[in-house]
């Protein structure tokens, strides 16, 4: 099997949406693509908007006109999505579709490796770099997403919730 990477796909402004339902729709028809597209994501971000003096956050498409499609890449499933309704093509040279780089993801906030830690929850754990260097603390939470532990230190004498990330720590 081959390995998923991420796509970008090109829609009709205004049918990124619809794309998407479509393209989970299909998926939900045809089990076996199932395993070969395993996400469909049209980025959003928060703005703040000004109207009549009112502060309002909204959700806007970070990129109108695109579709991210995390999948592997075959001939059924680039006929697949080449072939649903508001697409105009992958993005990429002529018809070869080409993966977004690791770099390129990472301002998505979508994370392609899997990291494996040797701690969890209620283990001590010693801080090696950053602001919490030579601070020990309890992990009270993991989160594999933003690769951060989140522990308790001694603060003006209180315990105090502070994130860190898995590269700055080890475990006792």
């Amino acid at each position: 099997m081959a390995e998923a990477k991420w796509y970008v796909v090109h829609t009709y402004s205004g049918y990124e949406n619809k794309v998407k339902a479509n393209i989970e729709k299909t998926i939900e028809n045809n089990k076996h693509l199932a395993e070969q597209i395993l996400e469909v994501r049209v980025p959003l971000q928060d703005v703040v908007e000004l109207k009549n003096g009112a502060r309002k956050t909204v959700q806007k498409k970070m990129f109108p006109g695109y579709v991210l499609l995390n999948m592997e890449m075959n001939d059924d499933t680039w006929y697949v999505v080449r072939n649903t309704r508001g697409v105009t093509g992958f993005v990429g040279p002529g018809s070869k579709p080409v993966p977004l780089t690791e770099a390129e993801m990472k301002p998505l906030g979508i994370k392609i490796e899997n990291v494996s830690v040797d701690f969890g929850e209620g283990d001590s754990i010693s801080v090696v770099a950053g602001i919490w260097k030579d601070t020990i603390g309890i992990v009270q939470k993991l989160d594999y997403s933003k690769q951060t532990a989140t522990i308790n230190v001694e603060l003006f004498g209180r315990e105090t919730p502070v994130e860190i990330s898995f590269a700055e720590v080890r475990k006792l």
